[in-house]
């Protein structure tokens, strides 16, 4: 008798199974879907009526308010706005985000992946008490463009593990109180033709390579522009840098191998390129004006580093040595230009560069600084604000070092 019910309960799993796996591979099959948001009771319910071979949801416009993250989950996704016109507004004060990307096994399983989630044309805010704007993990080739994303308690975007070619571009990103845009542990990264305004910092990118961050317009931040840690192989070139409260470019945690050049660094009230911890690096064809402590500085963890064609200078059209017309009463409004500092730096060039109108020297090293060659520069109108005068180029006892053929005028 147990025999005859061992046998039927074979017989049942067998008979069921292969309709099982039929309806399971025949929902995986179903094609891409192209819902509108607006056909839905909400935004959430069209996510998740999209297949696993996703789709396109096309959010139309208004305001639309959430207390808690709408959830991506699907690969191959497109979600469309109509512009600034529609609006998600995060009123969650619990520090969630008000978009979450991620594969459903995420917590479970660190190597699960989504591919191929695009986001474009809407706005996503927050207030101070929310999380990120965007948070996105484990997202391969992920693509986000053309969004507004301001207030949000976070980050503006925040791209965790994002491994595979992250890119963002010609997007605005503005007052949200941590960074406009945090990466970490991603790579081949594109971020071109953004505008970054007033958040904590613009960019942040860790534990990455290859990161490749072109024409954007960043300005007014209250903390550093653009901060780079342990990253190597990348490019940041023809951005504008302006007026932020800490340093426009920082490099640290064994950066190397990063090219900056013809980027427009002015107005910041700490300095223009800090590398505290970098080398291999090329640093050319960038304006630096009226950069407040320092224009470069080289700590002594940084080295191999080429510093040329760069041009260093105060705004020259302006009320003398000290204030420029305007708002001068405001830390800004000093007419001030500065030069670079090598704090135990090795093997650096610096040749074939611009000082002028500077407060002190051009080039200041200490004793522990090795094997530097300056050569090949034109230095004029120093010492606006040195107090007794600096020298141009002062090395101190730094050792094997070599000066020679700089015009000093």
């Amino acid at each position: 008798m147990k025999t005859l019910c061992l046998l039927s309960v074979l017989c049942l799993a067998l008979f069921t199974a292969p309709s099982q796996t039929h309806a399971q591979k025949a929902a995986e099959a179903k094609p891409a879907l192209l819902l509108q948001a607006a056909d839905f009771p909400s935004i959430q319910a069209a996510l998740d009526a999209l297949p696993p071979s996703g789709g396109m949801v096309k959010l139309a416009p208004g305001t639309v308010e959430i207390s808690e993250p709408l959830i991506i989950k699907t690969a191959e996704t497109r979600i469309e706005g109509s512009g600034a016109s529609t609006h998600i507004k995060n009123l969650n004060t619990e520090g969630k985000p008000a978009l979450l990307i991620q594969p459903t096994t995420r917590a479970s399983n660190k190597k699960a992946r989504l591919w191929r989630v695009q986001l474009g044309n809407f706005r996503i805010s927050g207030n101070e008490k929310s999380g990120d704007g965007i948070h996105a993990e484990a997202i391969q080739e992920i693509f986000i463009q053309g969004l507004s994303v301001d207030h949000n308690g976070g980050h503006g975007i925040s791209l965790i593990d994002c491994f595979e070619d992250p890119r963002v571009s010609d997007s605005i990103l503005t007052y949200n109180k941590k960074a406009g845009i945090f990466i970490d542990g991603c790579h081949d990264i594109v971020v071109n033709a953004n505008h970054f305004e007033e958040n904590q910092d613009a960019l942040v990118c860790v534990d990455g390579y290859n990161l490749c961050m072109n024409g954007n317009n960043i300005d007014d931040h209250l903390g550093n522009g653009v901060v780079i840690e342990n990253t190597y192989g990348s490019v940041v070139s023809g951005n504008m840098i302006e007026e932020c409260n800490g340093t426009a470019i920082i490099l640290d945690r064994d950066c190397y191998g990063i090219t900056i050049s013809s980027n427009v660094i002015t107005h910041h009230l700490k300095g223009g390129i800090d590398l505290r911890d970098a080398n291999g690096c090329s640093i050319s064809a960038n304006s630096f004006v009226l950069t407040h402590d320092f224009a470069v500085k080289l700590s002594g963890k940084s080295g191999r580093i080429t510093l040329t064609g760069n041009n260093f200078t105060n705004t020259y059209i302006g009320a003398g040595k000290d204030k420029r017309p305007t708002d001068a009463k405001t830390p800004m409004g000093i007419d001030i230009g500065t030069g670079i500092v090598l704090e135990g730096s090795k093997h650096v060039t610096i040749s074939g560069n611009s000082f002028n109108g500077l407060a002190a020297g051009a080039v200041k090293g200490s004793d522990k600084c090795h094997a530097i060659l300056i050569s090949n520069n034109i230095i004029t109108d120093l010492n606006r604000r040195s107090d007794p005068p600096a020298k141009a180029i002062d090395l101190g006892d730094a050792t094997n070092t070599l000066v020679k053929d700089n015009l000093i005028d």
